[in-house]
């Protein structure tokens, strides 16, 4: 899978997760950033092995088959900091995150960059992580950057996510062609297991299926060139949806962007009658499990209601899809989620190949919720205030939400193609007017 993620990248697709973390305002920001970024650039020999990971290309032909160790990182190449242009508005650093977020990671280096960022207006301090998806998933990547994090207020020894005190080693597997046989019979071994899971599975697959997405206009070919919208919601006012209904906070989540892209869609007269899709990820990593990168994440369909003008009847609706996919996962074996997953999202490599694009999209949309910390988080004692992810539009899926919930809020971050979805910001207000609609609807 991590290999999967590297070989669709392209200059139009590029394949990294990434977050902007706000911290609160200091009263000497400039020197809390000057001194962010010093405390990230020492401590070069003792990078752990995850953050010295890099592709390795075999006889210079078989790319994204193995991974190799940089043992002589360059910390000033990885870690940068910069300050906004004035004003210095939110504005001014949501393009920023844009930009960052549209240009690729140097494949010749470890796969992440991280910015530290100065300059606004307001007195805060942000900062900027990417990594690419083979090298950690989006619960992962999570994960890490919240390590470097302490709870206590008084703490002063944080070190950043690519440094710790207990070293892990890691050797590359063995070189040449011994080891690249090694690798293919591994990954050829499973194809046999996954098809026949996935045969399996295809007789029983819950509603909606993949290809049942009517087409919309984010189902389209993308640029490389990417928008970031950013905002924060009290997790008060989701679980007070959730107490009242007995959904999930990933069902109000789910419920919240089915009606804003309803409200969008129906602004662009490009509203389809029948429901939209989307794809969820889910992550299959046990609760507590040693964080060792790579990806281990499945992907279920939800039908989202969009065609339903009531905002309950649409929660209902996603909350009743979700119930039926966890349904089957839970009689299902790792090998049959993976044979399951690798049905619902086949069809996002067919653009590529010749003679097999076209046809209805797999699905419309990729709507992801990753956990959080619950408790207030600390840099050397300044308090992190948002955590807002930024994920991977695709051809065919020009648009993406992910969630984080972190500290007492819900923090979406909505990443989309700079062409193919225009006034990308108008879904933040259409958010909160869904929010509102849902608690009065259940109220």
């Amino acid at each position: 899978m991590d290999s999967v993620f590297l070989m669709l990248e392209s200059r139009e697709h590029p394949m990294h997760v990434g977050g902007l973390c706000l911290f609160e305002k200091t009263a000497d920001p400039a020197g809390f950033a000057r001194t962010m970024y010093e405390d990230m650039l020492t401590g070069a020999d003792a990078v752990t092995s995850v953050f010295r990971r890099r592709p390795e290309r075999a006889f210079g032909v078989f790319p994204a088959l193995r991974w190799d160790l940089d043992d002589d990182i360059d910390l000033s190449y990885h870690v940068r900091l910069l300050s906004l242009p004035a004003p210095g508005r939110v504005r001014e650093l949501l393009e920023l995150i844009s930009m960052l977020h549209g240009s690729l990671l140097d494949r010749h280096r470890p796969l992440w960059e991280v910015y530290v960022i100065e300059g606004l207006a307001d007195g805060r301090i942000a900062t900027y992580a990417k990594t690419h998806h083979a090298l950690m998933d989006g619960v992962s990547a999570v994960r890490a950057w919240q390590r470097t994090l302490a709870t206590d207020p008084d703490a002063r020894d944080c070190v950043p996510a690519w440094r710790t005190d207990r070293r892990r080693t890691e050797k590359p597997g063995a070189s040449g062609l011994s080891g690249l046989v090694r690798t293919v019979s591994r990954t050829v071994g499973t194809v046999p297991q996954t098809v026949s899971g996935a045969r399996a599975l295809s007789r029983r697959l819950p509603d909606p299926l993949p290809y049942q997405a009517p087409e919309t206009m984010f189902n389209v070919p993308i640029s490389g060139a990417r928008r970031f919208a950013a905002q924060s919601w009290p997790l008060a006012r989701l679980r007070a949806v959730t107490e009242t209904t007995g959904a999930t906070l990933n069902d109000v989540v789910l419920a919240m962007c089915a009606g804003a892209l309803r409200r969008y869609l129906s602004a662009e007269n490009a509203l389809p009658a029948r429901p939209l899709v989307a794809m969820v990820p889910v992550s299959l990593r046990a609760d507590g499990a040693e964080e060792t990168g790579g990806n281990a994440v499945g992907a279920v369909l939800c039908d989202l209601g969009t065609d339903e003008p009531d905002p309950r009847q649409r929660l209902d609706r996603t909350r009743s899809s979700m119930d039926r996919t966890k349904s089957t996962m839970a009689e299902l074996t790792p090998l049959q989620v993976l044979g399951l997953s690798a049905l619902n999202v086949v069809g996002l490599t067919l653009p590529s190949v010749p003679l097999l694009g076209g046809g209805p999209p797999p699905f419309n949309i990729v709507i992801s919720n990753v956990p959080g910390a619950q408790r207030p988080r600390y840099w050397n004692g300044v308090r992190v205030e948002a955590i807002y992810p930024a994920s991977i539009p695709l051809d065919g899926q020009a648009i993406n939400i992910t969630t984080v919930g972190f500290g007492d809020a819900m923090h979406f971050g909505i990443v989309g193609c700079r062409r193919a979805v225009p006034r990308l910001q108008r879904l933040i207000g259409m958010l909160d007017d869904t929010l509102t609609e849902l608690e009065t609807a259940v109220g």
